[in-house]
């Protein structure tokens, strides 16, 4: 799945990211950030270049659609159901163990990924590696912010973002060439790349810290991670094992499906009567808070969906270089390098509904003129132009939603409240790929594919089928987006007071925090 930029408009906090004077000896704070960066970089890599290998992970394992969305939905399980945990574990039992913890389980993981003989090896590697990913990404701002007091943290965090910026734009780059000049087996480079940046960053780490305390009283909702991770887990795979080829639902998926959204019925009351849940519901008692994170999980299943599937039409229906595909990926984080600043800006001004709603209109229209321009097969042409245009409309929505969910909680819940929303981004994008796949399959064998969506072979009818289904599926999102649109406007509403407050929070997080959605 590809990630968009580091956004340090939406700040993911914990109760212990603050700065600790004896956790980091001042001439040692810079080791720590950039085991800080190089921690993020891993993330990034991998959310990045991942999609753009499907087709060759396809070729070489021989996986099915169901599996390669798997290879995907793995790590995204894990991942969604347990980020909100990983800062909880940090303040238990010691922020920079736990981060190296984290760090540790990727590298490892990754190295099983990067030799993994099957499919199904792959996808238990990528389950373990969502798991360390879930320790690890709260932790990377985390110790830079308990390691730099408030008045050198900002720059000590546009230091991070610039860095996680500069890797996020030219990871994909080295990771398409690579495949195009390398051939389908260097996708198994773009896991191994993690172990030499893991070990650097746990060097760092274990040089820079100086005293990690913990707090011993700190209470951790694993009933409520546990469910989560069964609850998504079971209904990500009945999505994605929704239909057997042949248009027909079967019984299995409809189990599980119903089975998974019991679990999932079960978290959320457990959420309700624990002490210290991880998802407090009272958030969801704000209409603002609501309808902001209903536009988040719509637009971010809009997003993933284009940056999973459209690779794997490119590359494996299409003909075209992983490198050349890359370029499609590019507007994405352009526009938000360039553009997601002033529309967070634009957003304190005039309030964040009315911006959200127009860059989700914005959306509904680039997936429209996606779903008709692919008919044409024409990359150039049919791709690029609704690709940039889709850049501008979601460099129009991130900051604003975050300065929207800030706004419509109290000051000490910013951070749990960002936090579900980031949550929330990811787990759009895992129902997306699991869905979608499904949908992907039924469709491409409805319009008479002769082989599978995503396998890169050259047959009569392979690339207008599969052109057929990624255009179907835009639709969907395209509809999708429209509806958030109106959400975002009728119920995104903040008073005067609300922008004000919520301009101050976003002013003092970006001091404070940053996050990246990865």
């Amino acid at each position: 799945m590809t990630e968009l930029p580091p956004d340090t408009s939406a700040p993911v906090d914990t109760p212990g990211r603050i700065f600790v004077p004896d956790f980091v000896r001042p001439e040692r704070r810079r080791l720590v950030l950039i085991a800080g960066i190089l921690a993020s970089s891993m993330g990034f890599i991998d959310g990045t270049v991942v999609s753009i290998a499907t087709p060759a992970m396809r070729a070489t394992l021989g996986a099915s659609l169901g599996q390669i969305t798997w290879i995907n939905n793995g790590y995204l399980v894990t991942l969604s159901a347990l980020i909100l945990a990983g800062g909880a574990f940090g303040d238990r039992f010691g922020l920079g163990k736990v981060f190296g913890l984290g760090i540790g389980l990727f590298i490892v993981t990754s190295l099983i990924c990067a030799l993994a003989p099957s499919p199904e090896l792959l996808i238990l590697a990528r389950l373990a590696q969502g798991v360390g990913a879930a320790l690890m990404v709260p932790g990377s701002l985390a110790v830079i912010s308990r390691a730099y007091p408030r008045e050198m943290r900002g720059r000590a965090i546009g230091l991070w973002a610039g860095a996680s910026a500069i890797t996020t734009a030219g990871g994909p780059i080295i990771g398409g060439l690579a495949l195009t000049l390398g051939g389908d087996a260097m996708w198994r480079w773009i896991f191994a790349i993690n172990l030499p940046l893991g070990i650097i960053a746990l060097w760092f780490l274990k040089r820079g810290i100086n005293k990690d305390a913990a707090r011993p009283g700190e209470p951790i909702d694993l009933i409520g991670a546990g469910l989560a991770t069964l609850g998504l887990g079971l209904l990500a795979w009945a999505l994605a094992h929704g239909e057997d080829g042949g248009g027909v639902i079967a019984p299995l998926p409809i189990a599980l499906a119903f089975a998974g959204a019991g679990v999932l019925a079960l978290f959320v009351l457990h959420q309700r009567v624990s002490r210290k849940p991880m998802m407090p519901l009272s958030l969801f008692a704000s209409r603002t808070f609501s309808a902001a994170n209903f536009a988040t999980f719509t637009l971010y299943f809009g997003l993933t969906t284009i940056t999973f599937f459209l690779p794997m039409l490119t590359i494996a229906g299409w003909g075209i270089s992983e490198f050349v595909t890359i370029l499609a990926l590019g507007p994405l984080s352009l526009c938000m390098v360039l553009f997601s600043t002033r529309f967070g800006r634009l957003s304190e001004r005039v309030g964040p509904g009315p911006v959200i709603a127009a860059g989700a209109f914005l959306a509904a229209v680039a997936h429209f003129w996606l779903a008709r321009s692919v008919m044409g097969m024409d990359f150039w042409l049919g791709v690029l132009p609704p690709m940039t245009l889709m850049g501008l409309a979601m460099s129009m929505v991130v900051a604003p939603l975050s300065t929207a969910v800030m706004g419509a909680v109290r000051d000490d819940q910013t951070g749990i409240a960002s936090g579900v929303n980031n949550a929330i981004s990811r787990t759009g994008g895992l129902i997306a790929v699991a869905l979608m796949g499904s949908v992907a399959g039924a469709v491409y064998s409805e319009l008479g594919g002769p082989a599978s969506y995503g396998l890169p072979v050259e047959v009569p009818g392979h690339a207008e089928a599969m052109s057929g289904a990624f255009s179907r599926l835009v639709l969907v999102c395209g509809a999708l987006s429209l509806v958030a649109s109106a959400v975002a406007l009728f119920g995104i509403r903040m008073t005067s007071a609300e922008k004000r407050a919520a301009a101050r929070k976003r002013v003092a997080a970006q001091a404070g925090s940053a996050s990246a959605r990865r």
